[in-house]
């Protein structure tokens, strides 16, 4: 009985019968395990091109800074300060690493930014929408889980470890890389006098993110966390990292207010206290007001550049639940359509859910806890069912509302 041909792999040259799968194509096949090697080839192809395009950067191609500005205007709605500074910050950042080494004595040094801005204002979209266009490496972390060294929780240099793993443990790309730090509020002193025991999630963070900010070479535990003596380290020198941090310094308001009623004394201090905007008294922060804060003199020097995000109002949250490209309604829509169901909203709904972002003084993340709360039951049932519209009018989002605990909140 004469033996039939067996299909082989025209790759490795194993049979169907060596093999888990055999893939057929045009004019041949291919197996399982050399696909599986030939992703690991593309990534790693992948991955060098990555490089290359940060390698072969030039000032021509560079971003400017209202093409930066333009991108973000797309994602996020208003901060027209913040957004020019962190514009400014990221293209100076460029330039910065493109600066020819000539022998003129001028060397451009980086400039670290902090956002002040109240929660849900948008400081960590702004980082996040940054991201998707850069050509460097970009990290965003949390201050929040940072304590001083041999105390429960990470070191100072696990902030480097996440951008190490942006760029693939590329030591060279990560040293040209940008740092987000979000709520470095969290590791302000208990108070503005020096202190006199262990703040260890406080005031000994701030002393040890000191030399990351400044510019100095880093040992990194490659996987973060806790240092011990048998791990390695990845040497990192951060002087090239711009670092960005953000907070929401919430009660910082009550010391610009006090610092600005302190210098109103004489005829005309009725006058002065009338042109002080009290719904904004962000936009009057200066530095000495993030030092009585609780940030320690050393920090505040090494953050030079500081911006403020303004409080959201009606006009505000209206554009943000509607216009960006990534507005909260258009993922709701994108949700039903999947189940092959057309949402459609009444134009009466947006001033509602608005109306209660700013009720329950939530910011723009309260605009998503509403309407998550009024879609719940519809999405719940419409993809059981056989229904292919919806359409969310005044009366039905009350009522939705009026039924999750939402509405049981207790604004002070």
């Amino acid at each position: 009985m004469a033996r039939t041909k067996e299909d082989h792999c025209n790759f490795c040259g194993r049979g169907r019968s060596e093999v888990n799968l055999l893939i057929s194509g045009i004019n041949g096949f291919i197996c399982d395990q050399c696909a599986e090697q030939a992703k690991m080839i593309l990534d790693e192809a992948m991955a060098r091109n990555r490089k290359d395009e940060i390698d072969t950067l030039d000032f021509a191609s560079l971003p400017r800074p209202n093409d930066i500005k333009e991108f973000l205007d797309g994602y996020v709605i208003g901060q027209e300060e913040a957004k020019k500074a962190l514009c400014v910050a990221v293209y100076n950042h460029y330039k910065r690493l493109l600066q020819p080494k000539d022998h003129d004595g001028v060397e451009i040094e980086k400039s670290n930014i902090i956002m002040v801005g109240r929660t849900g204002t948008g400081k960590t979209l702004l980082a996040r929408t940054i991201a998707k266009m850069l050509k460097v490496p970009f990290a965003i972390v949390d201050a929040t889980v940072l304590t001083e060294a041999g105390y429960v929780g990470e070191d100072v240099e696990s902030i480097l470890t996440r951008l190490l793993m942006d760029c693939d443990y590329d030591t060279k790309r990560a040293e040209r890389g940008i740092v987000f730090i979000d709520e470095i509020d969290k590791i302000a002193r208990k108070g503005d006098n020096p202190s006199i025991t262990r703040d260890v999630s406080g005031e000994g963070v701030q002393q040890g993110l000191l030399k990351l900010l400044e510019g100095s070479k880093v040992n990194v535990p490659p996987a973060g966390g806790r240092k011990h003596p048998e791990q390695k380290f990845i040497e990192v020198d951060t002087t090239n990292i711009l670092f960005i941090c953000g907070g929401a310094f919430d009660g910082i308001e009550t010391k610009i207010a006090a610092r600005l009623n302190t210098h109103s004394v004489g005829f005309k201090t009725d006058e002065k206290r009338k042109d002080v905007d009290r719904d904004n008294l962000l936009q009057y922060i200066t530095p000495a007001d993030l030092k009585k804060f609780g940030l320690i003199p050393e920090i505040v020097g090494r953050l030079p550049i500081l911006t403020y995000l303004e409080p959201l109002d009606k006009d505000a949250l209206r554009r943000i639940l509607t216009e960006p490209r990534n507005a909260i309604t258009k993922q709701y829509v994108k949700l039903f359509a999947m189940d092959g169901i057309k949402l459609t909203y009444d134009e009466a709904v947006y001033d509602y859910i608005v109306a209660k972002a700013i009720e329950f003084k939530l910011g723009a993340r309260g605009l998503r806890s509403i309407t998550e709360s009024i879609m719940m039951d519809a999405m719940f049932s419409m993809p059981s069912s056989n229904k292919k519209s919806l359409k969310i009018t005044l009366d039905y989002a009350k009522e939705q509302l009026s039924k999750s605990s939402l509405e049981r909140m207790q604004v002070s």
